[in-house]
């Protein structure tokens, strides 16, 4: 039983989906999961087991920021066995072309965190999504009809930034949105030998101001939460 999650052992299925809000797994649970129990409630950050289309499924809140993210997907992979990993979340988009409600698979990762610096001792790591995963997303979303664009994402450690058009030098190398996990779950994935993949819902644009509720982030990005459980049976 890990410190924070706190379920026991065989809870938990090998494919993971893990949104930041614990309250969209809980929502996925009751509206996609066949048999869902929670097994954990531990800090408020739900976990649930059920199937989809017969196949054993977890969905884990990860909280927000990568020291958050960085302790369950240890605790899932170190003492859960968990073999594959799917973060669901929202982001701001960076690109005027990327629209709010669009879908995207993030191939890479760059990051403001120093969480790489300390790892790497200066020299510098591409946080990059498994293959495998991000191919299935690929033929599931050509499956479901659903466009989508695929590239590289920043997790950034700072939602509210003094300099409000640092993320311009991003755009300009054509990042296509800011979240604040994948980078994380990219390189403690990569290290410890598992399948990850980021799949975001635009809830906000940076360069046009639109933006969705926190209720619409919750329990309206469907199209999210199908296409990455189709690509955990596939």
């Amino acid at each position: 039983m890990s410190i924070h999650i706190g379920a026991n052992p065989g809870d938990i299925a090998e494919t993971v989906l893990m949104p930041g809000d614990p309250l969209r797994a809980k929502y996925i649970a009751e509206n996609f999961l066949e048999d869902a129990k929670c097994y954990t409630e531990v800090r408020g950050m739900y976990g649930y087991t059920g199937t989809y289309k017969g196949k054993k499924v977890s969905v884990q809140g990860s909280g927000m920021g990568i020291p958050s993210i960085g302790i369950y997907v240890n605790e899932l992979i170190d003492q859960y066995g968990v073999k594959r990993i799917m973060r669901i979340g929202s982001c701001g988009s960076m690109q005027k072309y990327v629209k709010v409600r669009d879908i995207i698979l993030g191939m890479s990762a760059s990051t403001n965190s120093c969480l790489n610096d300390i790892t790497f001792r200066g020299m510098n790591f591409a946080p990059t999504a498994s293959y495998p995963l991000f191919a299935k997303a690929v033929k599931a979303a050509e499956a479901l009809e659903l466009p989508i664009h695929a590239g590289n994402i920043l997790s950034t450690d700072i939602f509210y930034n003094d300099d409000p058009e640092e993320w311009k030098i991003w755009s300009k190398h054509n990042v296509l949105a800011v979240e604040m996990e994948a980078a994380a779950l990219y390189t403690i994935a990569a290290k410890k030998g598992v399948e990850a993949l980021t799949i975001l819902t635009v809830s906000d644009c940076l360069v046009t101001g639109e933006a969705t509720t926190s209720e619409e982030r919750e329990k309206t990005f469907t199209q999210m939460m199908e296409l990455a459980l189709e690509t955990a049976i596939a």
